[in-house]
């Protein structure tokens, strides 16, 4: 399969191995590794580090005048004929699994140049699954081709999403729009690892996704995978606006039509209407008021990606 891939998807197929076998090796003993919190509930550990320079070497081994935008170690500008070319790294999703020996947590990388992603690897070194993608010559999941799944009816649905763990994330707006979900479809799941998510909706495991609060090394590669299988990601009002907006949601086209008419109002880019409504129902509830589309400004600055284009829950939704 290696031969026929493009070449720098095979340099980030790689890249992504090998932080795979220093994460796998330090599984071993996860009770040994070091930990540190950037904030409340929000991990970091020795392993993110050495996994992401391990990557960053190999990426820059190969393409020296590439860019790097990576979440432990910020930006660093490219050089000449290769700034243009950005390799977006998130090298150990899912740390609060990992060190819990919780084991749903991958490693992911994509490219983008100028404002499109190209090359997407997400790999689950646990199960030494590797989900790739070049953008116009489809998702793989090791060597299968892989698709979103077929199902038109949001009621038939399995959904996954990510709780908001940060202080001062909107915990009470995000619980209202999964009540909003979770009554429509047939389960919800909350795995813990975005990147993965997004994985598992472009392979069909999975049909829909949605979540808020994450940054552009969380869904990158993922939203590129879920393109190329056939699927849609986007904002909460279903426009491609979402690397950088803290709002993700994805599934297939029928499905993500659905979704959108339940989230869009919990977006940034809702209508004015919208949030006062959405406002008047948090402050009935005694949460707090939905936060204005500028509230939060982005982590970094850098081009926006544009993709391609009543039920029961389970007994146990989570």
């Amino acid at each position: 399969m290696s031969s026929t891939l493009h070449p720098m998807l095979n340099v980030a197929i790689k890249a992504a191995r090998t932080a795979g076998t220093i994460i796998n090796r330090a599984a071993l003993d996860v009770e040994s590794v070091r930990v540190s919190a950037k904030q409340t509930n929000d991990f970091v550990t020795e392993v993110d580090h050495a996994a992401e320079a391990a990557i960053i070497d190999t990426l820059l081994t190969a393409y020296p005048d590439h860019a790097i935008w990576a979440e432990e170690s910020g930006q660093r500008p490219g050089k000449h004929g290769g700034a243009d070319h950005v390799w977006i790294i998130d090298p150990l999703d899912g740390t609060t699994n990992f060190i819990h020996g919780f084991p749903v947590y991958c490693v992911s990388i994509a490219l983008m140049v100028g404002n499109k992603l190209e090359q997407a690897v997400v790999y689950d070194p646990s199960r030494n699954d590797l989900f790739c993608a070049t953008k116009g010559r489809g998702a793989y999941m090791n060597d299968r081709r892989i698709r979103v799944a077929k199902r038109i009816a949001l009621r038939d649905c399995l959904l996954s999403t990510g709780f908001p763990f940060r202080p001062g994330d909107a915990f009470q707006t995000y619980m209202q729009m999964l009540g909003d979900v979770m009554p429509k479809c047939a389960g919800v799941r909350r795995p813990g690892s975005a990147a993965l998510d997004l994985a598992y909706v472009a392979a069909g495991f999975t049909d829909g996704f949605f979540e808020m609060g994450l940054s552009p090394w969380d869904v990158a590669a993922g939203a590129l995978l879920v393109t190329e299988a056939g699927g849609l990601v986007g904002n909460f009002t279903g426009e491609s606006n979402f690397l950088e907006q803290k709002e993700c949601m994805a599934a297939n086209p029928k499905i993500y039509g659905q979704l959108v008419g339940i989230t869009s109002r919990y977006s940034k880019f809702a209508s004015a209407g919208d949030k006062a409504a959405l406002r008047q129902s948090l402050k009935k509830s005694g949460a707090e008021p939905v936060a204005e589309a500028d509230a939060e400004t982005p982590e970094a600055s850098a081009p926006t990606a544009t993709p391609a284009a009543g039920h029961a829950s389970d007994a146990a939704p989570f």
